[in-house]
C-alpha cells in the first residue's frame, strides 16, 4: 500500500508542479512577482466604467481598493527607509485618483518600487529594527506584510470583479 501511495505521489507531483503559477513557493521575490502579475492583470481586465463600482455606499470602490494598495505599498517602503512618501499623497488621495490609467500607473509604480527596494536589501539589512504601527519590527517583517496586504485586497478585488461580470484572467482556462 505504501509503495502504491508513493508511486501515485511521484506521478502526480510533476503534474501539480506544472500547473502552479509562476512565483508560488519561490520565496519573497516569487510571491511578490505572482501577486504583482495578478493585480496588474486584473486591473487591466477590468473595464474603465467598473473602476467606480462599489458593492454598497461607504465601501471602497474598485479604484479606491487599487489606490489603497498603492499607497500602502509606498508607506511600507517609507517605514523600511527605502522611499519617502510622494508629496502628492495626502489625506483623501486614495479617493481622488479614479481614472483607470492613473490608478494602474500608481499601482505599477508602487509594486515596482517594492520589488526594487527588496532586491537591494542584504539578509543583514532585512534584520534591522524599524518602527511599524507603533511597534518594533524588522524590515523583513514589513516587506512580508506588504505581500500579505496585497493578497488580502486581491481577494477583495476578485470578489468585486466577479460581482461586476469580470472573470480574472488567470481563471479563464
Amino acid at each position: 500500500m505504501r509503495k502504491l501511495l508513493l508511486l501515485l505521489v511521484c506521478l502526480i507531483s510533476p503534474a501539480i508542479a506544472q500547473t502552479l503559477p509562476g512565483g508560488i513557493g519561490q520565496g519573497y521575490d516569487g510571491e511578490l512577482k505572482h501577486v504583482t502579475s495578478q493585480l496588474m492583470d486584473l486591473a487591466e481586465a477590468t473595464p474603465t466604467d467598473k473602476f467606480a463600482w462599489r458593492p454598497s455606499p461607504g465601501v471602497r470602490s474598485t479604484s479606491e481598493v487599487y489606490m489603497h494598495i498603492a499607497v500602502a505599498n509606498l508607506y511600507y517602503l517609507s517605514v523600511v527607509g527605502k522611499q519617502i512618501m510622494p508629496a502628492e499623497i495626502k489625506p483623501g488621495f486614495e479617493k481622488s485618483v479614479t481614472a483607470k490609467a492613473d490608478v494602474i500607473s500608481w499601482l505599477k509604480r508602487s509594486l515596482d518600487a517594492a520589488r526594487d527596494a527588496r532586491a537591494k536589501e542584504t539578509p543583514k539589512e532585512l534584520e534591522r529594527r524599524v518602527e511599524f504601527f507603533h511597534r518594533s519590527s524588522t524590515a523583513d517583517a514589513v516587506y512580508l506584510r506588504l505581500i500579505i496586504h496585497c493578497n488580502e485586497h486581491m481577494g477583495q478585488l476578485v470578489a468585486y470583479a466577479r460581482m461586476t461580470g469580470v472573470t480574472p484572467p488567470w481563471s479563464k482556462d
